[in-house]
């Protein structure tokens, strides 16, 4: 006969390890599952110095039955987030756990007595750790695998999350267009790309690499502009800029990226990030001692393109300039090789982006869903 489950902080190195690679052990079985980069998931939960935590708390849990570890969690406390919508808002991340509701309700419920115990009087989540990294859980399309930096779970967490108080608060879409249905590109789409062009006298170029470091920058923080309006966003920091800078220039394909320009002004930008994760999988996460080699020279094999991000400055946001951003990308998109195009996520309440994505002819094949709960 099982013990009852037995919730403990996460404190050792011992811990942290189990609190990691437990998810190898839940979806063991499971042909969709595409592990993380195990070294930057362990900056990520905060095992190692990672610059969202100069300004954010986190406490991470484990619950084990009869000795093994069966779940996990990490509980956040973003004070960027608190500042910004003033707020006293926890955040739940990286939850996994068995099929088992003794043992994820005593998991939750060791997270909102820490949230409380920081002051906190409500909580939204998965998120790990921010919206600005892997965001919501899935609740529909569990019968392919996620692209790269995108959340993958098991159908049965819906319940778990419900079982604990958790309401739907937002649901994030995921479409993917395939690259010949720009060849019945709605004419208003084409219309639209035309006249912003000509109207603004719009000049849009890849990515430089002479001034890979400038390009990237600017990138960020156009993406910091254009989303101070957007459902629950808080901006990046300037540490969490550089970081991200640094690692994004060994994963970005200049021709897979597009600076949109006004009178030599950079006002928008965009990028499609290859789905590595057809690469990750075959390395299994592990970066070392030759996974960055293959990560690096088996680019040319990947045919599936995630579009994370086509961001304009807000005076230009209604004016066509996402779409003459994203033009530029497509025709390098399809001599580059690639088969697919992902859009994703977009917000549920973003009704501008989804209808113009959906007019275009994409298709929504995924569901993340994130959830709010009181700590009353």
């Amino acid at each position: 006969m099982s013990k009852m489950p037995i919730c403990d902080v996460v404190s050792s190195k011992r811990d942290q390890k189990e609190f990691l690679y437990l998810e190898r052990e839940l979806y063991r079985d499971n042909p969709y599952w595409v592990p993380p980069l195990w070294a930057e998931r362990r900056k990520i939960v905060g095992f190692k110095h990672h610059p969202f935590y100069d300004d954010a708390d986190r406490q991470a849990f484990l619950v084990r039955r009869d000795g093994r570890a069966v779940g996990r969690i990490l509980a956040v406390v973003n004070h960027a987030h608190n500042r910004c919508h003033n707020e006293k808002r926890g955040f739940v991340g990286f939850f996994e756990c068995e099929d088992d509701s003794e043992a994820s309700k005593l998991l939750f419920q060791h997270a909102f007595d820490w949230l409380r115990q920081q002051g906190m009087t409500d909580v939204r989540g998965p998120v790990h750790p921010s919206l600005n990294y892997e965001v919501g859980l899935l609740v529909d399309g569990f019968d392919s695998s996620p692209t790269f930096m995108i959340p993958y779970n098991h159908p049965y967490y819906e319940r778990l999350f419900l079982e604990s108080g958790f309401e739907k608060v937002q649901d994030l879409f995921s479409y993917d267009a395939h690259m010949d249905i720009l060849e019945d590109l709605d004419p208003k789409l084409a219309f639209v790309i035309e006249e912003a062009t000509r109207r603004f006298k719009v000049n849009c170029r890849p990515i430089d690499r002479k001034r890979f470091k400038e390009d990237v920058r600017s990138f960020l923080e156009i993406y910091n502009q254009s989303l101070q309006r957007t459902w629950g966003y808080v901006p990046m920091s300037e540490a969490e800029i550089k970081v991200q800078s640094d690692g994004l220039k060994h994963l970005i394909v200049p021709e897979l990226t597009s600076i949109a320009e006004i009178d030599g002004r950079p006002v928008g930008a965009g990028f499609g990030l290859l789905d590595y994760n057809q690469i990750i999988r075959q390395i299994d996460g592990k970066l070392f001692p030759f996974g960055w080699l293959k990560l690096l020279t088996g680019k040319r094999k990947i045919d599936r393109l995630r579009l994370i991000s086509t961001n304009v400055l807000p005076e230009y946001q209604k004016w066509g300039l996402g779409l003459v951003t994203l033009s530029r990308i497509l025709p390098d998109a399809i001599a580059f090789g690639i088969q697919i195009g992902e859009f994703s996520w977009v917000l549920e309440s973003n009704s501008l982006s989804r209808g113009t994505i959906e007019r275009g002819g994409a298709t929504r094949t995924k569901t993340h869903r994130l959830y709010d709960r009181s700590l009353a």
